[in-house]
């Protein structure tokens, strides 16, 4: 069976829009989550929106015209993750493009229907299909490189990207591609506070959202007084390729993708099963596609929403599998707010770092963890550990549990 390694990575996200603005923002325990203003909102809202984003370094304006952003957002990332892998052209036929996104255009829909209700039909943009489509993201990606390899968007909530790229895996083990583009992207705002969709009302209405008023504990992973989430925007991409491929170009092999599993959860729409086994045991089986025992992970980036219910199954499915060895565990929601689909790549970029430089960021706003814990949470201030394997969870609505396990690359 074909290894399959990352060898490029790129973001675009509330800390910055460069892997080493990203970076440097979780070395210094810095939060992208700041307070926007909607219009025709009495009170501000916390955000981890992606600001200061310029597309035209990385996207045409007729390419920019024709997309929402959060294609362009994945356009930033994966141009990146193609620099930063050293290739220079895409084998047309032998790249394919894997993608993952919950909400895809639907910001753009939201403003069509404003404008429509305020200008007619007139108001509509005549690329507003373009933009509103969930696979464009993916699209663009191909168009843009020419590629005629595998194309395919998942939609699996919060699990998105993490199925992305497990199925991205899939196809080069499979032998369908050498190399896959691949990772998530979400997005809701401009930066700027100047549209609400009622996708961010509805999670308000719905009591997700953080009830927080401490700028500095807008979300908690984990503590005991966690209150919601906290939305953000942004995208991770990645190249991901057979190490044949890799090594016959002399490529930096970043990290090894030897486990990924997936599985339904499923008794209620917005909420795992309390007791969290069905999260233990995509945890489990993630392990047993890697060949591994849980004693062999280093570290785990938990998917940690700072929700109770949330936290709550997460708590006792890590309890399940690692419990009572003194695992650092975290997570990186309070440093970027929670990306939906783009959150498990995220994830996946910092535990690269922690491979390179063995930098495990903190969970920013974590105060006082959860007495139920039976495991090591960072806090306060980055650790500093050496994980051979690290694990990365994913939980979405609808029951979307995914769990991805990376080894540190061989010399």
């Amino acid at each position: 069976m074909q290894k399959v390694v990352i060898t490029g990575r790129g973001i675009v996200s509330s800390l910055g829009n460069s892997v080493k603005e990203y970076l440097d923002g979780l070395r210094n325990n810095s939060t992208g989550i700041r307070p926007i203003q909607w219009p025709n909102e009495p009170e501000p809202a916390w955000f981890g929106a992606v600001h200061d984003f310029d597309p035209t370094p990385w996207i045409n304006e007729k390419v920019i015209d024709g997309t929402d952003i959060f294609a362009q957002f994945a356009l930033a990332a994966g141009e990146q993750a193609r620099i930063d892998s050293g290739i220079e052209e895409f084998d047309e036929d032998r790249t394919g493009v894997v993608v993952g996104t919950s909400m895809g255009g639907t910001r753009s829909l939201s403003e069509a229907q404003r404008d429509y209700e305020q200008h007619g039909a007139q108001g509509i943009s005549r690329k507003m299909m373009l933009r509103i489509l969930t696979n464009m993201a993916g699209s663009q990606l191909a168009m843009r490189y020419s590629l005629h390899g595998p194309l395919l968007t998942v939609a699996t909530a919060c699990a998105s990207s993490i199925d992305a790229i497990g199925n991205a895996t899939r196809l080069i083990r499979l032998g369908e591609a050498d190399v896959v583009l691949t990772g998530g992207s979400e997005a809701v705002s401009r930066g700027q506070g100047d549209f609400a969709p009622a996708y961010f009302i509805g999670q308000a209405r719905y009591g997700m959202l953080s009830g927080s008023k401490d700028p500095k504990r807008t979300l908690t992973p984990f503590d005991k007084d966690r209150t919601g989430i906290v939305i953000g925007d942004g995208s991770a991409m990645f190249v991901i390729e057979s190490e044949e491929h890799a090594r016959a170009r002399g490529a930096r092999i970043l990290a090894e993708i030897v486990g990924y599993a997936a599985l339904a959860d499923g008794p209620h729409p917005s909420a795992p099963d309390p007791s969290g086994k069905w999260e233990a045991k995509v945890m489990r089986k993630a392990l047993a596609n890697a060949g591994i025992e849980p004693t062999d992970i280093g570290a785990l980036y938990a998917h940690a929403t700072g929700t109770p219910k949330g936290d709550e199954a997460e708590i006792r499915a890590i309890n399940a599998v690692h419990g009572g060895r003194d695992l650092p565990v975290t997570g990186i929601k309070g440093h970027t707010g929670h990306t939906g689909a783009a959150s498990g790549a995220m994830s996946i970029i910092a535990a690269l770092e922690t491979f390179e430089s063995g930098l495990l960021p903190n969970a920013a706003g974590t105060d006082t963890v959860d007495p139920e814990v039976d495991f090591r949470v960072i806090t306060h201030q980055p650790a500093e550990v050496a994980a051979e394997h690290i694990q990365i969870n994913a939980f979405g609505f609808g029951g979307q549990n995914a769990s991805m396990i990376l080894r540190r690359p061989s010399a």
